[in-house]
């Protein structure tokens, strides 16, 4: 394979040495010309490299919409109440939940922003022509800003870059000639998924008051993290360095040290709870005039996106929801997406001293 990111990532390794796994990660998906997000190569769906809640269709949207607007309702009904999301592709969720809330919940969007944080031009775009019904309503920026409300992500963690180590050993990207492998070297104490640890303390400084809702696959259970993930046309590659550039990279995220920092930044774990609880939990939180204006009539096909969403062995155990909060008070009623979880604390191991 030789293209012009995988011959830039040869010449780093031939001039430095081998390089970690996030920063071979780093290049492969955000590079700013030929990484395989930054440049838009990124497909998802039936014709893509892989589904996601969003492409199921617009039920998921509805259904965090109503959990929107019970944020919303907990901070007072406030008139600057800014729905910040992150990793939005092509906008698509985002204009699900606006189309919705305009038409179902008027005083509701009177009162919001969406704010989609996205350093890419060429998604940016995409995202713009996406939404142009709501250009006044959306705004765009490079990275998180000061907000009150509710920052929203799905599929965010798991393609953040991390490093490769196993006890005191890490898996560095290297060359046999023109092949790339893998060489284990000894490495100091160092923080195998720092940029998602960097991604909390950035969302924790600049959430003034509300909420962090972000959902993606992940263990919760301590030594159950997973090898990465290598995703092309629906199906899993057998090495991070097939198809670089034009193929996914995941790995599955970890849960706990996520809410350990955020709690150390101040902020407070609210929920934690598989995809199919926490939307089931929020059908049944709307009463019989929520259930009108969020889901009814469900059409033949909102049936089989609900179908797909929430059955275990479909989306519904495959994704987890944390839900993180600042400054809402302990009065707060809990979110309705968490009405059938389990207490956090003691699944997220939360007890033990902070990391």
């Amino acid at each position: 394979m030789k293209t012009q990111l995988v011959e830039s990532i040869r010449q780093r390794i031939r001039a430095q040495g081998p390089q970690s796994f996030a920063w071979f990660m780093q290049q492969a998906l955000y590079h700013p010309e030929h990484g395989y997000y930054a440049s838009g190569r990124c497909a998802i769906g039936r014709a893509g490299d892989y589904f996601t809640n969003v492409s199921v269709g617009p039920v998921f949207g509805h259904l965090l919409a109503a959990q929107f607007l019970e944020i919303w309702e907990q901070l007072e009904k406030i008139d600057d109440f800014t729905i910040v999301e992150q990793g939005a592709h092509d906008g698509q969720f985002a204009c699900d939940v606006l189309e919705f809330v305009q038409k179902r919940a008027p005083a509701f969007f009177a009162a919001l922003r969406y704010q989609i944080v996205e350093p890419f031009p060429c998604l940016r775009e995409r995202q713009r022509q996406t939404l142009e019904a709501f250009r006044h309503k959306v705004e765009w920026r490079e990275a998180p800003q000061t907000f009150t409300g509710v920052h929203f992500s799905t599929e965010l963690l798991d393609a953040m870059p991390v490093r490769l180590i196993n006890r005191g050993t890490g898996r560095l990207v290297g060359l046999d000639g023109d092949k790339f492998v893998f060489v284990e070297l000894p490495v100091q104490k160092a923080i195998f998924n720092q940029a998602a640890i960097g991604w909390i303390d950035e969302i924790a400084a600049n959430l003034r008051r509300g909420y962090v809702i972000t959902i993606d696959y992940g263990y919760s259970d301590e030594g159950s993290g997973n090898r990465v993930q290598i995703r092309s046309r629906h199906r899993n590659l057998d090495s991070p360095f097939e198809q670089i550039g034009e193929a996914d990279i995941t790995m599955r995220v970890d849960w706990n040290s996520i809410a350990r920092r955020a709690e150390a930044n101040g902020l407070h774990v609210a929920g934690f709870t598989d995809q199919h609880h926490f939307l089931s939990g929020i059908i049944a939180g709307l009463d019989c005039g929520d259930c009108d204006r969020f889901l009814m009539p469900l059409s033949p096909q909102a049936k089989r996106e609900l179908q797909t969403l929430l059955h275990p062995e479909m989306l519904g155990r495959a994704f987890q929801v944390l839900a993180l909060t600042k400054n809402v008070g302990p009065e707060a009623r809990q979110l309705a997406g968490f009405k059938f979880a389990r207490e956090p604390r003691s699944v997220l191991n939360l007890d033990d001293s902070l990391q």
